[in-house]
Formats: structure tokens, sequence, C-alpha cells
């Protein structure tokens, strides 16, 4: 069994409530449990704190939580009697052995999907008892002291050229450490026996410091949110969500219980492009209401609704027209599509989906469902393709 853990205590001075600040829409604790929550590694995922309101957000996020003692979070405390308590606490419901503890720091929202993942596959490959997320540090460091300055990590009377250095040092970057329990238990600290390294992007390392540090972290988010035309040029079946993605999740009813809904008439064209590449355009839809296949007659695409697994229908979809998971693209605006997100390639949401779903997408639109949204996502896969056939072809 592989554990998460993340400490997060209620008492911040620096940043008062900062485990519950919004950042890329979603409380900053929530990235974090949705990173331990993707991995394919992580068994259970525990939250540590002494604060209701967080316990509240990390339950509603799919966590754990174990209440922590009033000692072990004052200012000073450090962060390993915390964890320590949280995994003996689930050591004491039999739970079976614990592999590794994955320790993730609440401050550090901008790990990439495979960041836990791989980190897990670095220390079972190194035969390492423990392991440190970094940054490559190769630049001119200097430390001050009694003496005056010196330079660390180079001879100043020899300058060289930075992309000359080294580079085998490295900075951690805070955003976790994995360890198995044995370091925890005998030595009390994250890092013991025969210690390994996983390498991050420096982009992807920031810590919350200050209150700023939140729009600075929306807009890295965002970015990334952002699809680029690899991603598009892979899409090879489209997936649409109905209430929310081809309507404005309003719904007219009339006296006699017959429901309206609203649509965008751009929609129609977009799919059509789509569809004269030979890309499969699909609605899978919860709803019952005959509007759903009604609809999907007037664009011309396959429908299946009153789905409740929208996840096993985009298995069956996909197999049927013999089509990889990483492949599909799936659109999508509530908390119902999320596992189905997790399992396509390029889960994608719309820009009024709920937080929860814009966190596990790849992309988000700029247009909100019902409202060009889905128009959009197909101008990305049209324009994607056209310039992968630019490229093939530049004559």
């Amino acid at each position: 069994m592989i554990l998460a853990v993340i400490p997060a205590r209620g008492g911040s001075k620096g940043i008062p409530r900062k485990n519950l600040l919004r950042v890329g829409g979603l409380p900053l604790i929530a990235h974090s449990i949705l990173h331990a929550r993707r991995s394919r590694y992580v068994d259970r995922v525990i939250v540590s704190t002494d604060n209701d309101e967080i316990a509240h957000v990390a339950t509603d996020y799919g966590a754990v939580v174990v209440p922590r003692p009033v000692e072990l979070a004052h200012d000073e405390a450090p962060s390993e009697p915390a964890v320590r308590h949280a995994l003996d606490t689930l050591r004491a419901e039999n739970l079976g052995e614990v592999e590794m503890v994955v320790f993730l720091q609440a401050t550090s929202p901008l790990r990439q999907p495979g960041d836990i993942d791989g980190a897990i596959d670095r220390i079972r490959a190194d035969g390492a008892d423990s392991l440190f997320s970094a940054c490559h540090q190769h630049g001119f460091v200097w430390r001050a002291s009694d003496a005056g300055l010196e330079s660390l990590t180079y001879d100043f009377r020899n300058r060289r050229r930075r992309q000359d250095l080294d580079g085998q040092d490295w900075q951690e970057n805070g955003s976790f450490y994995i360890f198995r329990p044995w370091v925890l238990d005998e030595l009390g600290n994250r890092l013991g026996g025969k210690v390994t390294v996983w390498p991050m992007h420096p982009l992807d390392s920031f810590e919350m410091d200050e209150p700023a540090d939140a729009e600075l972290f929306s807009t890295l988010l965002a970015l990334r949110r952002s699809p680029g035309a690899p991603m598009m040029e892979r899409v090879r079946l489209m997936v649409l969500d109905f209430d929310g993605v081809l309507t404005d999740n309003r719904v007219l009813v009339d006296a006699d219980g017959r429901e309206a809904v609203f649509c965008d008439r751009g929609d129609g064209w977009g799919i059509a492009r789509v569809r004269e590449l030979g890309i499969p355009v699909v609605i899978v839809s919860t709803e019952h209401n005959g509007v759903v296949p009604a609809r999907a007659r007037k664009l011309g695409v396959e429908c299946i609704h009153g789905c409740d697994d929208k996840a096993a229908a985009i298995h069956e979809i996909a197999d049927r027209y013999r089509v990889d998971l990483d492949e599909v693209a799936f659109v999508a605006n509530d908390e119902n599509d999320l596992h189905a997100l997790q399992l396509v390639g390029i889960p994608i949401a719309v820009r009024d989906a709920r937080p929860e779903v814009v966190a596990v997408a790849a992309a988000t639109t700029t247009s909100y469902g019902g409202r060009g949204a889905a128009r959009e996502v197909c101008d990305w896969i049209v324009a994607a393709h056209a310039q992968h056939e630019r490229r093939a072809d530049p004559g």
C-alpha cells in the first residue's frame, strides 16, 4: 500500500487561511489532493489538519482526514511528527503493510500530472529508501560569511558560461518527498537510507510564500490549460457531454412539463468540420429527456443518453471505433464527468465548468457551455490538423 499524506495547519500567520486560498479556481490544498488521487499507485490520500474548515474541504475533494493534535500544529512544529501521527493512525486500522509514504506539501500546486507516479517508479528502479523533488541548481551562487563573500558553485576568477557549469547540483523545491516507513520510524526524518531525486522544471517548483503568489500560480495553471497543437493533433474521437456543454445548463419547462434547452448554432458548424476530418463525434449524457437525441439528430452525430456510467460508455465507444483512450477528447463540465475525464487522454473543461473539472482538465475553453464552447474545441482540432498537414506537405 502507498499512502499520500498532506499536512495542513489552519494557523498560518504569513498568509492567513493559506491552505484555503483559492488558486486557479480551487482551494490551495485541493490541488495536492487531486494530484495524489490521480496517481495510479497511491491507495489512500490523508490530510492531517487541526482546522475544521480544511477538514471539510479535504473531505469534499476525496481525502481521508486525520485530526492533528494541537501540540503538533503550532508555528514551530516540524512536519515529520504530523506525518508520523497520520501514519500511525492509519496503521492502527490494520490496513496492511505500507510500502511507501508520499509526503505532499500543500503549498506546491504546480506539480505536473506524472510527477508522483514517475517519482515512485524512480525510487523503485533505484532501489532507494527515500526521494526528494528538486530542480537543477546551476547558477552562480555566492555565500556571505564573516570573511566576506565567497563563490560556491564556481571560481569567479575563472568564470565559465552558465551552460558550461556541471549542473549536478540539486535544490529541493519542497513539492514532495517519498520514503519507506522505516526511514521516518527509525530516523525521525523524511529522508534517509539511500536517497534519490525526482527532477522538476523550475516553473513547477514555486511554493506559496506570500499572497501575491496566488495570482502567479493561477496564471501558470491557466496557461497549462491552453491547448497545444500536438495535443489536438492526437484527437481521433471527440465525445461531448450535453447539459452544460452543448447547452448553457438552463432548461425551459412549459405547463405540460415539456422541456426545451438553449444551444449554440455555431457548435453544429464546428462539429461538421471535425467530422469531415474523419473524426467521429458522440454525445454522452445522463439526461433521459428526448431533447438530447433530437439535438444529436440535428447535428448528425451518435448519441448515448440516459447513461449512468460515462467512463464505461467511452470505453465501449473507443473500442468500437478502434481508438486508443489516449486519443479521445472528452468535453465536460460537472462532477459526474470526473471519472471519464481521468480516463481519456485529452480531458477538456468548458469555461464555466465546476472547479473540480477544471482542475483535472488538460485544456479549458474561453467560451461558456452552450455559448460556443464545443465550437471552440472543434476549431482547435481543425486548426491542429491543418497545421499538421502543412508541415507534412510544405510545398
